[in-house]
């Protein structure tokens, strides 16, 4: 007999009862909601995940390749793996497109742009790498340094020579292996102490956002949010349900498995804040450690569906409210100008609006001013930016768990059955 916990006790519902109190402390008291100190319950908890993120990854990613016997096995999953990526990134580019083209958001807009109050992601668009500066980047100056600056991409890429270097050693490499696994246990223990703080972390988030920008001030940008959310849910519920249908499980039980984590990047509008425990969750429904530990840190780099979508419809909203006419080539350019830069926004809060900047530089420089326009509303969009990526990377795991047979079916339906979940 299973005891269920009091639901005052159950981690969900205590983010979800924070995020709506945040929500109404934002709007009776925006005053006191804008306080520093409430922004930096948000920011701080976002901070103590962050903090585990570079080293949780290097342990990860590299114990799994280690523990792997045949190298061509891993080259094999990496591959599908980035296959994978880029044709169901690729499809959400293309969503997002579409959605726009045909909704229209920024027809008619009434708002103007003012150049300068985006002047700074101007500035950083203009100093945004090409493509092979971009490939040069993935290789660090200094190992300590990648790890002590967060670059993700060049942690992730030590860590894969790492897991290889181990893996040669073989029985000599086998107390450093061990060492690495305990070191990553470790890791997910300081991410479960800090879990404990999460709704703490969810109310400062969501009472600063309510208070500074206010519920009113959403009403001239509600078309554009609203298509955002509208097409998010159609892409994870039709494109990513069809997907897990074909690899045999349901999406809808597998997001209700998944719904602590959810909460989390809702509050947070980070899905980096639920990545070790999506890996943890990922293991428990049957699906092979060697292949969570790898495919789970690369999908944050690589597989950013929700980054996708926002990349192209926030641009052709831009394009519309300011009166740009794209020509086709145009349209179909910013597929694979936002292929490449989208690669940057590896999962942290804001930096799709950043990557976005990049896109409309190589798209139409007319373009940049429009930046200005979202600025008041791109934490909403955020949030939902960190869901969807979540979710394909969720997904993204089981599936290719599947197609390697690293998938325990028996546990996956057991788990995804359950209704106990806390």
């Amino acid at each position: 007999m299973t005891i269920q916990k009091p639901l005052h006790k159950i981690l969900y519902v205590q983010v979800l009862a924070a995020i709506a109190l945040g929500v109404v402390f934002g709007a009776v008291f925006p005053g006191a909601a804008t306080a520093d100190w409430v922004k930096a319950l948000g920011d701080g908890f976002v901070k103590l995940i962050k903090m585990a993120i570079a080293p949780i990854i290097f342990c990860t990613v590299s114990s799994g390749i280690a523990h792997i016997e045949d190298a061509r096995k891993v080259g094999r999953v990496g591959l599908k793996a980035l296959v994978y990526f880029e044709v169901v990134s690729t499809v959400a580019l293309a969503i997002g497109l579409l959605v726009g083209i045909v909704l229209k958001p920024g027809a008619g807009f009434p708002g103007k742009a003012d150049p300068a109050a985006a002047a700074g992601y101007i500035e950083k668009a203009a100093h945004s790498r090409g493509a092979v500066e971009s490939l040069l980047h993935i290789i660090p100056d200094n190992v300590v340094l990648a790890f002590a600056d967060g670059e993700i991409v060049q942690v992730l890429f030590f860590a894969i020579l790492f897991g290889f270097s181990l893996m040669g050693l073989k029985e000599r490499g086998a107390a450093l292996r061990s060492f690495v696994d305990d070191l990553g246990h470790a890791m997910f223990g300081v991410i479960g102490l800090v879990m404990h703080v999460a709704p703490i972390g969810a109310f400062g988030a969501m009472a600063y956002t309510v208070g500074k920008y206010g519920l009113g001030a959403l009403v001239s940008l509600g078309w554009l949010v609203g298509a955002f959310y509208a097409t998010s849910i159609i892409f994870i519920c039709l494109c990513l349900g069809l997907i897990a249908k074909l690899a045999g499980f349901n999406i809808f039980r597998f997001l209700f498995f998944l719904k602590d984590e959810l909460l989390i990047v809702l509050g947070t509008s980070s899905s980096e804040s639920a990545l070790p425990r999506l890996m943890q969750k990922l293991e428990l429904i049957g699906c092979a450690p060697e292949i969570v530990k790898l495919v789970v840190p690369t999908g944050y780099s690589f597989n950013l569906d929700g980054t996708n979508i926002y990349m192209t419809l926030a641009t052709i909203f831009i394009a519309q409210a300011l009166g740009v006419d794209l020509s086709p080539e145009q349209e179909l350019t910013i597929i694979g100008v936002a292929m490449l830069t989208s690669k940057g926004a590896s999962g942290v809060t804001g930096a799709g609006f950043v990557t976005l900047a990049a896109t409309l530089a190589s798209i139409d420089p007319r373009l940049l001013p429009g930046m200005a326009l979202l600025l008041g509303v791109d934490k909403f969009m955020s949030e939902c930016r960190a869901l969807t990526n979540f979710c394909g990377n969720g997904v993204a795991t089981v599936v290719i768990a599947s197609w390697e047979g690293g998938l325990d079916r028996a546990k996956l339906e057991k788990n995804l059955a359950r209704t106990d979940l806390d």
